[in-house]
Order: C-alpha cells, then structure tokens, then sequence
C-alpha cells in the first residue's frame, strides 16, 4: 500500500506563485509516474502535470503550461508543483497520485486510469 500527502495550497491572489508538495510513503518500490490533478467546484478532475520516476521527462496540461512546473526529489519520495501567475481559473483541490508503470507517453501520463494512488487533496484558491 502506498499513502501520498500533499501540502502547500492556500489562498493567494492572481499572479502571485504557490508551491505544492506530495511525500508518498508506505511501499514506493517501483513506482512510476507522479502526477498533479486538479477538481475546480462543479467540474470534472483534470490533469494538471505529470513526471516519471527518473524525472527524464515531464508533460503539462496546455493550461498550465508556462506557469507550472513539476519536479521530483527521488530519495524522499516526494513530487512538487511550482505554480507561477496564479489565476482565479486555477481554484480547486489540487491531488497527487501516482501510477504502478512509468509512462513516457503524454497521452498515457495524462489519464486519471494511468493512476492507482491518490491523496486526499489540497485546496488551491486564487482571488482576482
């Protein structure tokens, strides 16, 4: 079993930068892909960003592309989402996950399916 906690939203105004963290623990042998997903108040979760293990790659929703990045810390297990120019569209609970393959596929990276983990969110607020 494998547990991921995320830390770091808040509320912040637009254009301002907020930096999120997800520590998986638990049995991390062997997993694949870290990813952020993200579910705005009535809407559907959607895919934010995504890394591999070996963080040779990374992929990005055309929304955040810019403002976001993802990277990896491999020995603590932990993934970040450096978030710049923040904007109102950006509200909503922010959740890691992870996947049981490594996928250097942007479609396969992208799918909520691709991955098996998830936490608990954290809530990302933007005021205009």
């Amino acid at each position: 079993q494998v547990q991921l906690a995320e830390s770091g939203g808040g509320l912040v105004q637009a254009g301002d930068s907020l930096r999120l963290s997800c520590t998986a623990s638990g049995r991390t042998f062997g997993l694949g892909n870290m990813a952020w997903f993200r579910q705005a108040p009535g809407k559907e979760r959607e895919f934010v960003a995504s890394i591999p293990r070996n963080g040779d790659s990374t992929y990005y929703a055309d929304s955040v592309k810019g403002r976001f990045t993802i990277s990896g810390d491999n020995a603590k297990n932990t993934v970040f989402l450096q978030m710049n120019s923040l904007k109102p569209e950006d509200t909503a609970v922010y959740y890691c996950a992870t996947s049981r393959t490594i996928y250097y596929s942007s479609q396969l990276a992208s799918q909520e399916s691709s991955y098996f983990y998830w936490g608990q969110g954290t809530q990302v607020a933007v005021s205009s």
